[in-house]
């Protein structure tokens, strides 16, 4: 009976969603009526990263140096950019001058230029997740494989998939408040990899770890926000508010995953072999062994991977 219950409801949701497509947004790049070209770059996106490590296997990998720093210094910018033009149409609309935790979705003032600035930067956003695949690419081209993880595609590729139906039905509302705290992650997440790709960089690092928190407690505030609008009948659909909060507890459940064996347990195992190490004599004239020819930075090769994409 219970499981009945949500599933009509998570059906009535989507004939809800079908009703409330957008006239503005209709004709935009990627925006038509069915999300079919969206599933096909989602697709070839899949593909690449299961074809593209095979393709490289007897390759050698490619210097991407100075690409990555200019790219990743691009990725800063434009998120930068998206964020302050997000939270000032936001502001402009007058979102702050209600509760700013229950933004109404105002489909019945779609001439009204200020909603179309928003509803237009909304697409901007979308459209920068199809730019930000580019990661994977890279990663694919330097044959960096180990960073290509579960975590890694499908967050690149559900991001895209999502912000498509959020561009789509609902490029306004609250909707402000996730897209604009996300973007507030990738100018410090992208400013670490910009830097990262500086080899005089590297060892100035020492914040890696909380561009990972930041994206938990992120994740915390977006569902937080979600639910409290559901629970309070927001004028924003409802199929929209399951879309993101499913989604909210997916990224928890696998972001928390990465950091617990990225950090936690990685700490716990660092601290148990310097005792045992010390147990055994390791120590040596004062050096430890792993200081041995400066490998000590966690930077060994290269490798910046140690912030989940």
């Amino acid at each position: 009976m219970f499981n009945n219950t949500i599933v009509s409801k998570i059906l009535l949701a989507y004939e809800e969603g079908k009703s409330t497509r957008d006239p503005r947004t209709r004709y935009w790049l990627l925006l038509d009526d069915n999300p079919l070209h969206v599933w096909i770059l989602t697709a070839l996106y899949v593909a690449f990263v299961l074809i593209g490590p095979k393709v490289m296997k007897n390759r050698k990998p490619f210097n991407l140096q100075k690409f990555m720093v200019v790219y990743n210094f691009g990725l800063v910018f434009v998120s930068l950019y998206l964020m302050i033009e997000i939270i000032a149409s936001a502001y402009d609309i007058g979102y702050f001058n209600e509760d700013p935790w229950c933004c109404k979705y105002n489909r019945d003032t779609q001439n009204n230029p200020k909603e179309l600035r928003i509803a237009t930067v909304f697409w901007w956003y979308f459209l920068s997740k199809l730019l930000e695949f580019m990661d994977t690419v890279v990663m694919v081209l330097r044959k960096k494989n180990d960073q290509i993880t579960f975590l890694h595609v499908y967050h690149h590729s559900s991001m895209l998939n999502i912000w498509w139906w959020v561009t789509t039905y609902l490029p306004g509302g609250q909707s402000w408040f996730s897209s604009s705290l996300n973007c507030s992650v990738h100018v410090i997440m992208y400013l670490y990899y910009a830097l990262a790709a500086i080899p005089s960089m590297r060892s100035k690092l020492w914040w890696k770890k909380y561009i990972t928190k930041y994206q938990l407690v992120q994740f915390v505030l977006i569902l937080v926000h979600t639910m409290r609008t559901a629970y309070t009948g927001c004028d924003y659909p409802m199929w929209g508010q399951f879309l993101i909060t499913g989604y909210m507890i997916s990224m928890l459940i696998l972001f928390g995953n990465f950091y617990l064996n990225a950090y936690i347990k990685k700490r716990r195992l660092g601290a148990a072999k310097k005792t045992e190490d010390s147990s055994n004599g390791v120590l040596n004239n004062g050096v430890h062994k792993s200081a041995v020819n400066g490998h000590s930075n966690g930077h060994l090769n290269g490798r910046t991977d140690v912030v989940s994409r």
